[in-house]
This record gives C-alpha cells, structure tokens and sequence, in this order.
C-alpha cells in the first residue's frame, strides 16, 4: 500500500466513521459480557456544538473506546433534551418573522410548529458530534419528547402524585417576564447589581405628619397593602394601631407591627406589599393582609397600576421617581448594591409573584440521594471537592416547582370538572381521569367534555431526571432486559453547573424508582475559558467555532488540544496552539509510522544485540506507562493519562527506539527487529485509540490488510506483562551518556559522520548492557573502560561517571585554540573594565546596593569564567 507523505485528516476521518457505522461497532445488545454504560447528558435540540460540549463529549468517547477495547460491553446513549423555555422562545421568535402570534394559535397548532421546528433543527448537535468521532449507539437515539419518554414522565407524575408528594399550592414563585413562566429556585442566578435606594413620605391618616420608607423599588407602592413597624423601635410607638396614605395611589393601609422588621436597615420601617416579595407574603399571611397583583405576566402594570397601565416595570421605575419627586414625596436616594434574580434561561430580571403552580416534596426523597454520595459512598464525584456543593443543596432542598407555563412539554396530567381549588384528579389519560372525576363527585353521568386538562407543561428537568432508566424503558417496563443488563450505568460526564439541575435530581429518582443508585461515578468537566480566563460566550464573541477548528487541526488534533489542559473539575484555558500541538501530534506519529513502513527487510540479517536490548527496554517502558496510565484513569485524570501517552510515543518511542533500530541509510533492516517495532507500534496505537481514534485506526489498516472483525476499534486492549525496573534504569543512564556525547558534538561542531573515541572511569559500576546503543548513537569507534582520567580530551560526568573524548582526530585543534584565546582576551578585558568601575569610590559610595551587587557578581562571574578557559586551552598544548 502507498503511504501519504503527509496524514490528512479530511480525507480519513468520514472514511473511518463510515466504516465504523457501517459495521455497527457503536451498537450494543445484552450480552455475557460485562456491560459498560454511559448516558449522553442530552444537548438541548435548540443547541449547536460549542466548546463545552466539545470537551464534554471527548471525554465521553475517550471513556467509551477505552471500554470497548478492555472488552466491555460499551453502550453511549446519545440523545437531546426538548428544552421547554429556550425552544419554544426559538418557535415564537420564527412565527412571529412570519407574522404569526403564539396567542392566536391553539395548543394543538402551536404543537405542530414546534415539531416542525424540532425536525428541522432538532439533529443538528448530533450530526456534529459525529465529525468530532464520538461512538454513541446513535441507534438508541433519544428525545425528551419521544412518545415513549413522555409516556415514562406522566406515569412518574401520577404515581408520585398518589404517593403524596406532588401538590397543588398558591405560592410565591419565581417568574420569569420574557419567557411567561415560572422557574424552579435553582434556575434563578443572583447576580450583584449597582442600584438607588428611594427614600418615600408616607402621611399618616389625619395628620400632617410623614412617615419615610427606604425602598429599591418604588414602583412597587401600587402593591402596598401595610406599613411595618418593629414594636421594640421607640421611635415610632405613637404610631402603633395608626394607618398610613400611600402615595399616588393613595390607599389607606395599616400600621402593624412585627419583629421580622430591622430596625437598623433605612428608616427602621417597611413598605409590605405581599403580592411582589415571598418575605412580605408571610407577614400578610401572618397579619391577614389584602394582596394586589399589580402586574400582568410580561411584568407590565395591569389596572392596579393606575395610569401607569400597560407600562414596564423598568420605565414606571423611572417615571414614578419623578412624580413622587415632583408631588415632594421623594426625600432622597443614595447608592445601593443589592443581588437580583436573574433567569438562568433568558437572562429577564425575575419577578416574584403568586401564582398556583405543582410542587414535589423533595426533602423525604433525597435522603437516599445524601447517603448515596456523602455516607455510604455508592456515588463518587471527581474531584472530590464538589461534594461540599453537593451537601449544601441537597441538605437545604425545597420543594420543587415542577409547572411550567409553555406549551412545549408534557402537559401535566391533572383534569378539572368544578370550580374548587380541590375539583381534579390526576391520571394518565383522560379516560382514566373521566373515571376517577366520575368516582370523586359520585356522578356518573360527567362526560369528557366536563373535565379540562390543567394547560401547564412540566418542568423540562423532571423528564430529564428519569434519562438513565427512561432511555432504557426502565420506567414503563420496570424488569425489561435492558434496564437490568445496563442499569445502573457507570460514568457520568458533565459539568458542575448542573451537579443539582440534573444530576442529583437523577440519583433521587433512582432511588425512588429502582431502588439503586442511576450511576457509579460522576466526573465533573471545568468549564472552558479563553486565555484571558473569561468563560467562552457568543456575546463576547471569544468562542470559536467547533466545526471550523475540527476543518483546521483535524477531530484528533482538536481532543489532543483540549484534553491536554483538562484537568478533572479545574477550568480548561483554551488556547488554539493546543490544537496545533494536537495536529502537530498527528504529524508526529504519521511520519514516525512512514519511516517504520519505508524499512526493507532482508531476512538473512540476523538482529542486532542493540536493536534486541532496544526492544526489550522499550516493552517495559510501555508496561510502566500502562500502569501509569491505568492509575490516571481510576482518578479521572484524562489530561494526565494522555500526557503519559503522549511521552511514550513522542519521547520513547519516536525519539529513542526508532533511532536505536533504524537501519543506516539506505540499508535493510532485520526481520525480527521489524516484527518487534510493529508490536510496539500496534500496542501503542491501542492505548493512543481512545483519544485521537481516526489517525490510529488508518495506521492501524495501513499496517496490514484487515477484516471488519480485526478492526482497531474492537482490537484487544494490551496485556499487562513484568516491568524490568532495572533495566529502565540502565537506559535512563545510558540516554545521559548519549546526550553528553550529543552536547560535545555539537558545541565542537564534530560531524556526526566522524566516528570518534570513548573512554569512561565507571565509579558507578554501571552495565554493560546499553553499550552498544551508546555506540551506534553517539557514533562511537571504540568504547573503553579506564582507571584514570584520559590526558587530552574532552570530557563531561554523568552522576560519578567521567566519560572523555579523545580530541585528536575529533576536532581542529588549532581553531579550538583560536576561538578559545580569542574568548578569553574578550573576558579579560571585560574583567578590567568591571574592575575599573568597583575601585572607584564615588561609584561604590554612590550607587544603590544592588547595582554594586550585580557589578561584584559579574566580577566573580568573569574570573571563574578565565580560569575554565585557561584550563581548557592547557588541556589544548
């Protein structure tokens, strides 16, 4: 076969994943073999590939053709996630370019958009997952939204709704404007912002007097429905039982009191307005208070608002400021940093508001999931560290708000048939939920056309939260084959940003649902940033673009550069010399394989002593880079595993052991010392396999003709054999020595084609075993051991070893003589001239301490520096 001079590669990679696809290596049944699981944490279908995902999925690939080759069972599950809030923002967005609004369609006609939406673009992130070489089983491909999926959701729903745990409540939620929805606690970032606390008059009721308040948001005052004293606060006891005008709206409110107040927080008052603020819901609760709603689901005012209707809450702000201002009810403003809640999703402020929504009790639930990961240890995190986090949310868990108000999404399985808060049931489908309203109202005469089903969508995280037993049915055929062959699954690769979002919630619902953990370790990627340590944005316009990297520096050199600097929950920095490194990798291994496969043999050699000991020192270098490399691996150390790699191919095997084998120029090389450099050659390509997988695959068909069944992918990972400690030890020595005669070579400028002499005094009592590859590679006529030193030469140390080159017939004396005097008149002179300036006592007495300090060093330095000359040039004559 005809060997590039170069590796390209374009022209390998879709050859490889085709042949890979074709032959269904991805695929994996139930077998006898021990199974090896991993679950794509499911892109969302709105997505396209960026560099976390990039990392991500290497990592995922690198742990699933690592598996493969050790003879498991390797199962990936690749899939998407259906992303209620973002893809149904991306479907708004498109119709309202077609003039469409989302308001004039119903649920059924939106639906439709959304799936149109979901299989034009849907796949995108997968099919780019494939240019990077990931291995999933694209055959098991999952979507959230999957008939069966969905199915899997609603029967959780209905079955924790029975258990007690689901309820219905009116409660203080987290309201996102933009997307008009609810959010979870945990989809809520608090941000620290630069804002003004408003300091506004309130009059008390029949009297002239004011009363201020120190609010940040004044234009909540349409919401007031109580002022709040601390009943300890002497400053305002002639208050107590009063009632207070609020401004502009001019509602008459309470003056109540409560000990929730801080008396040193602004004026020692509060403005309660319990429609707006979870803290001020309490106190209405508490002191049976009215609440007004002021504002409508897009955070503008409704009618509450007064003139202010239909208006943001942003430009009231402004516009209220000025009126208070204006009415001398604003007394004044001052700075104040304070942390708002912003939508993990669409960046909108976050409005508190209540709401009836469906909550889950979760504080029962994840006990199981605490002692998993921080008692018993069924569930490890790498790093470690992450477990601090990991307490901290799950110890402090609130209930979950599982509604959404989207289309997009399972709708929640509750019907209504009356009016009452308590007037539904909760069933699968609406046949069974006719049944059970037909049994709780004791009337068998409703029909379908009686109950309604709640319009809410579920939280996209309580589909997710089932992935590990729903992509295997787990869950609406709880003892199928598949669920108990691959459940639990064993590596868990995602970021720390969703260590509670998704994957505690998975280990609760493992628990619940299978009685068993849903994974056995979880490795937690850092996210990327650039060189700048900024986190790779598109706003900041300072990540690139996946595909165009993966064109530049090839799949293989892209993983290489990314996971060089990966280190397990530690921020990747990325730069793209590291692709380049990668590529330049690639390059590496290519031409060292050229030079392998442009060797003749000629079988009547027999191998050289030097070539035999070179094969058997490399065997148990690359027996010791085996353990390494395995004791990386158990720690999620990928960066450090590769890097192990990465030295035994570049260092070891390129730069030593081909040099020592190599036959001289244009000369054929013996039959065993070939075969033995394949076998290295191969070994390494099965350890190299997992992290650049198309360069080894086309090296590995490249070397010899292959049936399907013999193909890298599925090839043997290497056997352990016994590591000659000793003997690495011996060339550790002997590579010194070889780089010493190297030196000397190159500072003499000897040739390398002029053989020269070689003496050593062996005060170490080193071996003889490396001598003949000192010989060939230092270009050695003679070695000898001596007693004493050897007059007249060049000598340098390795350890207590003193090793001389004899100079006569190695370098032009005369010249040496020459370059050496002429260098050592140089010194003298700069000698004197040092000299001249310390005995000056001006200079001395003048000048800072450390410029007299590098003036003596200079001294010292030049003098040390004659005296090695004159003793060189003594050797010379």
């Amino acid at each position: 076969m005809e060997i590039p001079s170069k590796y390209s590669a374009q022209d390998v990679e879709n050859k490889w994943y085709d042949y890979w696809m074709v032959n269904k290596y991805f695929h994996s049944t139930p077998d006898e073999r021990e199974p090896y699981t991993i679950v794509i944490p499911p892109p969302n279908v709105t997505g396209v590939l960026h560099m976390g995902h990039m990392l991500n999925n290497t990592i995922q690939d690198v742990l699933i053709r690592r598996a493969r080759l050790k003879g498991k069972n390797a199962c990936w599950v690749p899939g998407t996630d259906h992303a209620s809030i973002a893809t149904e923002a991306k479907v708004v967005a498109k119709l309202k370019a077609q003039g469409i609004d989302k308001n004039d369609l119903t649920r059924e006609e939106f639906l439709e958009h959304a799936w149109e939406w979901t299989e034009e673009y849907g796949g995108v992130i997968l099919e780019q997952l494939k240019k990077l070489g990931c291995s999933c089983d694209w055959d098991r491909t999952k979507f959230t939204m999957d008939d069966d999926m969905s199915e899997a959701v609603i029967k959780v729903f209905v079955d924790l709704h029975n258990k007690g745990l689901i309820y219905r409540g009116y409660r203080m939620v987290n309201w996102d404007p933009e997307a008009k929805t609810t959010l979870s606690d945990e989809e809520v970032e608090y941000v620290e912002k630069q804002g003004l606390l408003y300091y506004l008059k309130y009059q008390i009721e029949g009297s002239d007097e004011l009363l201020t308040i120190a609010t940040t948001r004044p234009e909540t005052i349409f919401g007031d429905t109580a002022i709040c004293i601390n009943p300890n606060d002497e400053r305002f006891n002639h208050l107590k039982g009063k009632k207070a005008i609020v401004p502009i709206c001019g509602r008459v409110v309470p003056i109540i009191e409560d000990e929730y107040v801080d008396i040193e927080f602004g004026t020692g008052c509060l403005k309660v307005t319990p429609a707006h603020d979870e803290n001020d819901k309490m106190l209405g609760d508490k002191h049976h208070l009215e609440v007004v709603d002021i504002f409508n689901d897009d955070a503008t005012f409704n009618s509450n608002g007064m003139h202010y209707k239909g208006q943001d809450r942003f430009v009231v702000r402004k516009a209220i400021v000025k009126e208070l201002e204006a009415s001398g009810m604003l007394e004044k403003t001052e700075n104040y940093v304070n942390k708002v809640g912003i939508s993990e999703r669409t960046k909108a402020v976050i409005e508190p508001r209540l709401s009836d929504q469906w909550f889950l009790k979760m504080k029962d639930l994840a006990q199981p999931a605490i002692d998993a990961v921080l008692t018993n240890g069924d569930i490890k995190l790498f790093p470690k560290k992450f477990e601090n986090t990991y307490r901290h949310w799950m110890e402090n868990i609130r209930d979950w708000n599982i509604s959404r108000q989207l289309l997009w999404g399972q709708q929640i399985p509750a019907y209504f048939y009356g009016d009452g808060k308590e007037d539904f049931v909760v069933a699968e489908n609406s046949n069974e939920a006719l049944k059970l309203a037909q049994e709780k109202t004791k009337n068998s005469s409703l029909t379908a056309d009686d109950i309604t089903q709640d319009s809410d969508a579920l939280d996209t995280w309580f589909s997710s939260w089932l992935w590990p037993m729903s992509v295997f049915d787990g869950i609406r055929n709880p003892e199928n084959e598949e669920i108990k062959y691959y459940y639990p699954t064993n590596d868990l690769v995602t970021g720390p940003d969703i260590l509670f979002f998704w994957v505690a919630r998975m280990i609760i619902a493992g628990y619940e649902y299978k009685g068993e953990k849903p994974f056995e370790n979880v490795y937690l990627t850092g996210l990327v940033r650039d060189k700048q340590r900024r986190k790779m944005s598109k706003s900041l316009g300072n990540s690139p673009d996946a595909l165009k990297l993966i064109g530049d520096y090839g799949a293989d050199g892209v993983r290489v550069g990314l996971l060089l600097s990966s280190a397990a929950g530690n921020d990747l920095m990325f730069d793209e010399d590291l692709c380049q490194q990668g590529k330049q990798f690639a390059n590496k291994i290519w031409n060292a394989f050229r030079l392998i496969n442009g060797w003749e043999v000629d079988p009547s050699i027999s191998q050289p002593n030097s070539s035999k000991i070179a094969s058997e020192w490399f065997e148990s270098k690359f027996q010791k880079t085996i353990v390494e490399i395995e004791d990386h691996f158990s720690k999620y150390r990928l960066s450090d595993a590769l890097m192990a790699t990465y030295k035994l191919i570049w260092d070891d095997f390129a730069s030593w052991l081909l040099e020592i084998v190599k036959p001289a120029y244009q000369q054929p090389v013996d039959e065993q010392t070939l075969k033995s450099v394949i076998a290295h050659l191969e070994n390494i390509l099965k350890i190299l396999h997992p992290f650049m997988p198309f360069l080894t695959e086309e090296i590995w068909q490249c070397i010899a003709e292959r049936s399907p069944d013999e193909a890298l992918i599925i090839a043997k990972w290497p056997e352990t054999a016994e590591i000659n400690e000793e003997l690495i030890a011996e060339f550790d020595f002997a590579s010194e020595v070889i780089s010493g005669i190297r030196n000397i070579r190159k500072q003499k400028n000897i040739a390398f084609k002029d053989a020269i002499g070689f003496s050593v005094i062996n005060s170490e009592n080193v071996g003889a075993t490396f001598d003949e590859v000192i010989i060939k590679l230092g270009h050695l006529d003679s070695f000898n051991y001596v007693s004493d030193s050897v007059e007249g030469a060049l000598t340098f140390r390795v350890k207590s070893n003193e090793y001389f080159i004899p100079m006569e017939g190695s370098i032009d004396v005369e010249s040496e003589i020459k370059k050496l005097t002429d260098e050592l008149s140089y010194t003298e002179g700069f000698l004197k001239s040092v000299q001249k300036k310390l005995s000056n006592e001006r200079f001395v007495a003048g000048a800072p301490e450390q410029v007299v300090a590098s003036e003596k060093k200079k001294e010292a330095d030049a003098m040390a520096k004659i005296e090695t000359l004159k003793t060189s040039l003594a050797s010379l004559k």
